[in-house]
């Protein structure tokens, strides 16, 4: 244990390669999306089915985040991160060599076990590394490489395609990856873990409930056949009431249900999962904004997305530090009412309206959204021990990608009926804007939550 953090040279490294962890794992997520077309047409396959590429990797993310994280409370943060770490780099290799879609798939997939290793102990190592009164610093690092990655994924995607093939945008994480891995044997914290043995039966029923949760959204959120959507929601409610009802009887559960019992983390949880939400909708429903109703090309829409990403980037490290000595709930709420804010003035927004009034809207919006995450982050990562973060920074990790598939999905009811009596890819504008009016109200159901759970709780030893 570091209850004190690393000296500070130490720590100064230990930072840039969870930094260098998370980059990676986030800009995965979205890098492919550019390069779908080229990648369908190199491999001979269809626009639905290379949509695989993306698919493979998030949704392996989503079914082990949680049993990954119990093991790094049991066999070592740094252990489990260094791991996670070789196979996300072997994954990423596998990419550069494939030459078929099912190839591809797989090997995102193997990145995608890599990236839950790595996302589900870097808060771990982090507060190990920082003083116990600097954790708010720690949580706010966490969310600036989060929104620097979710913005570097499109850009740095669009700029290799065009210098270079589809495979350079996973050959790219060789380098970052090998340099990452020499750092984290010498400067890591070096973290015992509990030893105690490993769940398998609450691995399986957490790697099923989570996977027939998300294809029970998916089914929902993409108009399936009633039936399907009814069995996959079925599925998703029986394997999760199975999982919860085993972690309520366990002494040291797999999924920490223990830690829901501390109105902080509960509120902490709830509001996270609606942010996220918010943040999706938006994110989605833009692009259909900017193009469909102001007028703008796909790369204009791209620029006016980054104010957004920026000013959330800014605000991160600025707002964990506020949450070293200011109620983390007050300040969360603060920022998600700005978030609200920003987005009902998008939803607001006049056609054809010039490119300021879409800025300082977004820069609203992304300062709203940076000001929230870390201190909410700090609030949930503070209510476990420190033995256990592994354990609450998986549930954060759940919730985020919970809240952004439910985003996903409600787009894409809202949009059902759009997509289909209009041109394709385009959305009427009473569409859109509900779409925004609905992450307004899901950012201000964060807000509320977010000033209800009060002061964070007091950092456990």
């Amino acid at each position: 244990m570091h209850d004190d953090g690393l000296p500070l040279p130490q720590r100064r490294y230990a930072i840039v390669v969870t930094a260098l962890g998370t980059l990676m794992s986030m800009m995965d997520l979205t890098i492919a999306n550019v390069a779908l077309p080229t990648i369908a047409r190199d491999l001979g396959t269809s626009a639905a089915a290379s949509i695989w590429v993306v698919n493979a990797y998030q949704l392996t993310v989503t079914m082990l985040i949680v049993p990954l994280a119990s093991l790094g409370d049991i066999v070592g943060y740094g252990r489990v991160f260094r791991t996670a770490l070789i196979v996300f780099v072997v994954g990423s290799a596998a990419c550069v060599a494939s030459h078929s879609l099912l190839a591809l798939a797989l090997a995102r997939a193997l990145q995608g076990v890599g990236a839950a290793g790595m996302t589900t102990t870097i808060g771990a190592l982090n507060r190990n590394a920082y003083p116990r009164a600097m954790l708010g610093r720690a949580a706010g690092q966490g969310a600036l490489m989060v929104a620097v990655g979710a913005a570097a994924g499109p850009v740095v995607g669009g700029t290799l395609l065009a210098f270079a093939p589809w495979p350079w945008l996973f050959a790219i994480n060789l380098p970052i990856g090998l340099a990452a891995l020499l750092l984290s044997l010498r400067f890591l914290p070096r973290v015992a873990g509990s030893g105690h043995r490993f769940d398998w039966p609450s691995a399986g029923l957490s790697v099923l409930a989570f996977g027939a949760l998300i294809a029970s959204i998916d089914a929902v959120g993409h108009h399936e056949r009633p039936a399907l959507s009814a069995a996959t929601i079925v599925a998703a409610a029986v394997l999760g009431t199975v999982f919860v009802r085993r972690q309520l009887r366990l002494a040291t559960p797999l999924f920490a249900v223990d830690l829901f019992a501390q109105r902080a983390f509960a509120l902490s949880i709830v509001s996270s999962v609606t942010s996220f939400i918010a943040q999706t909708v938006a994110y989605v429903a833009l692009p259909f904004l900017f193009q469909g109703l102001l007028g703008r090309t796909p790369f204009a829409t791209g620029m006016l997305m980054l104010p957004w990403l920026v000013a959330a980037a800014v605000m991160a490290p600025i707002a964990g530090r506020l949450s070293d000595r200011y109620a983390a709930g007050v300040l969360g709420g603060i920022g998600m009412v700005l978030l609200a804010a920003g987005l009902c003035a998008l939803a607001l927004l006049p056609d054809h309206a010039p490119t300021l009034d879409v800025v300082w809207r977004m820069v609203l919006c992304g300062v709203g959204y940076g000001f929230f995450q870390s201190p909410n982050n700090r609030t949930i990562l503070s209510a476990a021990p420190r033995e256990r973060t592994g354990a609450a920074q998986g549930i954060l990790a759940s919730a985020r990608l919970t809240g952004q598939t439910l985003g996903a999905a409600l787009v894409a009811l809202v949009f059902g009926t759009a997509l289909g009596a209009h041109a394709a890819g385009t959305a009427a504008a009473g569409e859109v804007r509900f779409a925004l009016a609905l992450a307004t109200g899901f950012a201000l159901a964060a807000a509320v939550a977010s000033v209800l759970r009060g002061r964070a709780p007091e950092l456990p030893a």
